[in-house]
């Protein structure tokens, strides 16, 4: 698409966090090729259509860098179930499922995503290789990773922790596969991640083979840290009274180019030892705070100088509410010595969803900001006349407070513009060369199955798992 968005305020969250008014947005093909005053890019880029951008404040997509698009086929069922969801259903039910029902529900997840503004997934989960295509179909950018276990977590909730490496022997193999059929195609927008799922089902053996895997292929790793007290207790009896953290780090698995999810339970040790590492994390507020405030001493890590990306995890994809809730937490501060306050301001939770949600997979020079230098292209922009009324001295805090339900248009690298009104009707991205009305049908007829199909799953996994609660 080739584009001039003209005469709209944008906020660039680069380096200098520049918000130019009157500003505009230059698209060439796949790559923004710049921003700056409206008057100069009008005369500088002539040529492009122009797209009037009046009232609108313009953002860089945005980027979900934790997030499993599949698991809201849960959604509705389990957000109020006390007990164990990781292993009694989240990790059962990509089994639970078919083929198409991972697909449909993957792009369901996309298209919520493109609602809520982002142009980027960051999404680790299982059986990837029946689903990546249709996911890079509709048009978003994606990092891509099979959540590799040699444990069974089919097992886990029965107190079952027997190492099993032709189970893990087949993430390997999908890893493999992932890699050599998604990694870097569709124009570059596809990449694939190393997983490990979680230090409680990944032994020595499994984290040395992906090791070697992602030194073969040259990609960056992630893995859920500390994310509960099972976990941590598992460990510590497992791996000689190590926490989390200091397993992987006795396994060689920390470093600058490792994320970590959640980190609910580490302590203040493992902060010091994770930011020692350059490890970075990815907070998801809004869906770890289900059960009361996400315990994570989210105040320390931010003092110990930790990138820090957020997510939605699982059940939404709405990245407005995960910064908002992620807003209340940080500055609770908790791990602070002195908590509470107004640190940190909004803009660092915008952050959370652009330079630092680049950082986190290595892309900050191609996406997550509106510098000078040509990026990769993906825009989300924002009605202001619809904002609660405030100053324009801080138009990202309002479009942080306020933004979701005034979001008019998302843009991922390679796709049109699209409404929200559109979006909300089944509209998403490039559908792998199909005509509008037949995008369209596609859209509808998935989104009418949705329901039906999420309740027979979880239907399924009653029957086919009777311990469960």
């Amino acid at each position: 698409m080739d584009a001039l968005l003209t005469d709209t305020l944008v906020i660039t969250c680069d380096a200098s966090r520049r918000v130019i008014e009157h500003g505009a947005v230059a698209v060439r093909g796949e790559r923004i090729a710049a921003v700056g005053p409206s008057s100069d890019l009008e005369q500088k880029y002539a040529e492009l259509p122009r797209i009037s951008g009046r009232g609108l404040a313009t953002l860089p997509g945005f980027i979900n860098a934790h997030t499993h698009t599949a698991l809201t086929v849960l959604r509705g069922s389990i957000e109020d179930f006390d007990g164990d969801v990781i292993y009694g259903y989240m990790s059962p039910v990509s089994y639970t499922m078919t083929g198409e029902e991972r697909a449909v529900m993957v792009q369901m997840g996309c298209l919520e995503a493109l609602r809520s503004g982002c142009a980027t997934l960051v999404d680790p989960f299982r059986h990837v290789p029946t689903y990546g295509k249709q996911m890079a179909a509709t048009g978003m950018r994606l990092w891509l990773s099979e959540n590799c276990a040699d444990i069974n977590t089919l097992n886990i909730r029965k107190g079952d922790y027997s190492e099993d490496r032709p189970f893990g022997q087949v993430f390997l193999d999908r890893t493999v596969e992932m890699i050599e059929t998604l990694h870097d195609t569709h124009a570059g927008r596809v990449k694939c991640q190393i997983a490990a799922h979680a230090p409680d089902n990944c032994s020595p053996w499994m984290l040395g083979q992906l090791q070697t895997l992602a030194q073969r292929y040259g990609l960056t790793r992630t893995v859920h840290l500390a994310q509960s007290v099972q976990e941590v207790k598992v460990v510590r009896e497992a791996r000689g009274g190590r926490t989390p953290a200091e397993y992987l780090d006795a396994e060689g698995w920390l470093g600058p180019d490792l994320v970590g999810a959640h980190w609910t339970f580490c302590t203040e040790k493992d902060i010091e030892l994770l930011a020692s590492r350059g490890v970075q994390m990815v907070h998801c507020p809004a869906n770890s705070s289900r059960r009361g405030p996400h315990r994570v001493l989210i105040g320390r890590i931010q003092d110990a100088g930790i990138n820090i990306a957020l997510g939605t995890d699982n059940m939404t994809e709405d990245m407005f509410h995960a910064m908002k809730i992620g807003l209340i937490l940080a500055r609770g501060g908790r791990g602070r010595e002195r908590e509470g306050g107004c640190d940190p301001l909004p803009q660092a939770l915008l952050d959370g969803i652009t330079v630092n949600a680049a950082r986190s997979v290595g892309a900050e020079d191609a996406i997550g900001s509106h510098a000078d230098r040509p990026r990769r292209a993906g825009n989300a922009t924002v009605d202001q006349s619809g904002l609660d009324a405030g100053p324009l001295r801080a138009p990202g805090h309002r479009a942080q407070r306020d933004g979701r339900r005034h979001l008019s248009a998302a843009r991922a690298q390679g796709a049109r513009f699209r409404r929200a009104r559109a979006a909300a009707r089944g509209a998403g991205g490039d559908a792998g060369g199909l005509d509008t009305h037949a995008r369209r049908q596609s859209r509808h007829s998935a989104a009418s199955r949705r329901p039906r199909l999420a309740r027979r799953v979880t239907e399924a996994i009653y029957v086919t798992r009777t311990d469960l609660p």
